[in-house]
């Protein structure tokens, strides 16, 4: 089915025509972001929740400044793998992807991912735009008979060429064995009969594309990458294998004899959310994709073969596609023989889902892998305890503000006192946009807690509690609540993207409208009092041992 806006960027379940009327007030623009669909073979890991948070967070900015915004994630449930793994546990393919599509599920409601569609390749409706996408590029000329003889990487789903494979030795049996070069993936010798794309077809088409948009591949190394990849040359692509071995999948059009390769299933994902083929052969509006965000491993599926095979069928090509880095514990690499994976449902318990939320965005990496750690996790808590939830309580407490008000903009000319921290609240918009632009999402959450560094110094400075004793001090009293509240307010509304529970928590205590939180909102500093909203519990609790 085609996606439909259904969450508000604040995260609360508001009336529906609120949300259009907010999410369209700044602009009548649209973002469609996706993360990639998760294969089935394994149970979610903290790789795949951060793929989510980026994609959500990247949504939930856009409709920070008025978009209306479309996020699609999901499944992906097709190929050998599954089918083998099906057979081991003695159960059916679709029991084995039901049982982990739904733990993919559960993650992606636990942290909050606001999204618009949770696709599943199992679903009809993707079988049908697949077998419609697979009759565009027939027709075009860009699929033939042949024979395949190469390379296959049952791991990653993928053939590849003798200049992409090396050998090692099997670490467990001292086995002398050929391995993807790109993915480290084992990869056997294989001869078939199938059906290719061209994609040789494609090199100098793919090379201007990314010459002439240079934010096309996010960050620069990837970007860098793919282009080596492309001039070293392309050869045409396998895109089915026989049924007799794979039967997990969806069917060549016209011959049964065929299933289509998992790859072109899979990304075909991006169109089927958007309702395609769209009717009259007009688009929907959504596409094409705004960012695609994927991890690093699967940069070349996303920005070689997903490119070309649009091409191909004369559509859209995506604006951006943000590859990741991963994650690593204590520098080292995770895995399940050395006993350090993190299981995502314990962090989210343990922190909250915006914690963890944050702690991933300030703390992943593009370029270069992030690394976990839980002092560095407890250390972002802290953070946020002390730095934010530490000022909304001094500043909103009825000791120093009995009157339970968000002062209004103190009158004249502006306090040297209070220039600072005011030329740091005017400016800190503009920079947390323009870094969020740039994918710089640490430089973005760098920026927002300057500021409130700023603030929590201008508090302490100031001594509220001393003025808050000596009735002639109660207009400067007012002046300094005012800026410490406009602290909170500007940060919370910035970081919704982000945090957004928490924060709408932090608006609704300040007294902020639904109305009145976009990016365009905190670009302006408040002008008129208002009446703060109930407190009904500390923004980041202590955390428990």
């Amino acid at each position: 089915m085609p996606l439909i806006p259904i969450r508000p960027f604040s995260g609360r379940l508001i009336p529906a025509t609120l949300y259009v009327r907010a999410s369209r007030r700044a602009s009548h623009s649209k973002a469609y972001i996706t993360s990639p669909i998760y294969y089935v073979n394994a149970v979610p890991h903290i790789g795949h929740l951060y793929s989510s948070v980026l994609a959500d967070t990247l949504k939930r900015y856009y409709a920070l400044k008025g978009a209306e915004t479309y996020l699609c994630t999901g499944t992906d449930e097709h190929g050998l793998k599954i089918q083998q793994a099906a057979a081991k546990n003695n159960v059916s393919p679709l029991e084995l992807c039901d049982r982990v599509s739904e733990s993919f599920k559960r993650l992606a409601d636990a942290a909050n991912i606001s999204y618009t569609r949770f696709m599943r390749t199992t679903d009809v409706d993707h079988k049908n735009t697949v077998a419609h996408l697979w009759a565009e590029l027939e027709k075009n000329g860009y699929i033939y008979k042949g024979n395949h003889e190469g390379w296959y990487a049952v791991s990653d789903e993928a053939f590849y060429a003798n200049n992409q494979v090396e050998k090692t030795t099997d670490a467990e049996t001292g086995e002398s064995i050929m391995v993807a070069t790109e993915s480290g993936q084992r990869v056997e010798w294989t001869n078939e009969e199938n059906y290719k794309f061209r994609l040789s077809a494609f090199q100098d088409r793919l090379l201007e594309w990314i010459e002439s948009n240079p934010t096309a591949i996010v960050p620069p190394n990837r970007k860098n990458e793919v282009v080596s990849w492309i001039q070293a040359g392309l050869a045409d692509l396998s895109i089915s294998r026989l049924r007799s071995r794979l039967d997990w999948g969806i069917p060549v059009p016209n011959d049964p004899d065929h299933t289509i390769y998992v790859w072109l299933d899979a990304l075909t994902n991006y169109l089927t959310a958007t309702g395609y083929p769209w009717s009259n052969g007009s688009k929907t509006g959504v596409w094409p994709a705004d960012v695609h965000v994927v991890g690093k491993d699967i940069v070349r599926f996303h920005a070689v073969y997903w490119p070309a095979f649009l091409m191909a069928a004369g559509l859209p090509l995506p604006k951006q596609i943000l590859a990741h880095a991963h994650w690593t514990m204590n520098k080292q690499k995770m895995s399940k023989s050395k006993g350090n994976v993190i299981d995502p449902f314990l962090l989210i318990d343990r922190f909250g889902a915006d914690a963890v939320r944050y702690f991933l965005v300030r703390d992943g990496g593009l370029a270069d892998d992030g690394d976990y750690s839980e002092s560095n996790m407890i250390k972002r808590y802290k953070d946020l305890a002390g730095q934010l939830g530490n000022l909304l309580s001094r500043s909103t407490a009825a000791a120093l503000n009995p009157d339970g008000v968000a002062p209004a903009m103190p009158r004249g000319s502006v306090d040297h006192r209070d220039e600072t921290l005011r030329n740091s609240l005017t400016e800190l918009p503009a920079i947390f946009e323009k870094a969020f632009e740039a994918r710089e999402f640490n430089k973005a959450l760098s920026a927002i807690f300057d500021m409130l560094a700023e603030a929590n110094k201008h508090f302490t400075d100031n001594q509220p509690w001393v003025l808050a004793k000596d009735p002639n001090q109660k207009e400067r009293l007012h002046e300094v609540l005012y800026y410490s509240i406009e602290s909170c307010r500007v940060a919370a509304i910035l970081l919704q993207p982000v945090m957004p529970t928490k924060m709408s928590d932090l608006l609704d205590r300040v007294g902020v409208d639904y109305k009145n939180r976009s990016l365009s909102d905190a670009a302006t500093l408040s002008t008129e009092s208002r009446r703060l909203g109930n407190s009904s519990s500390i923004l980041f609790p202590r955390l428990k041992n």
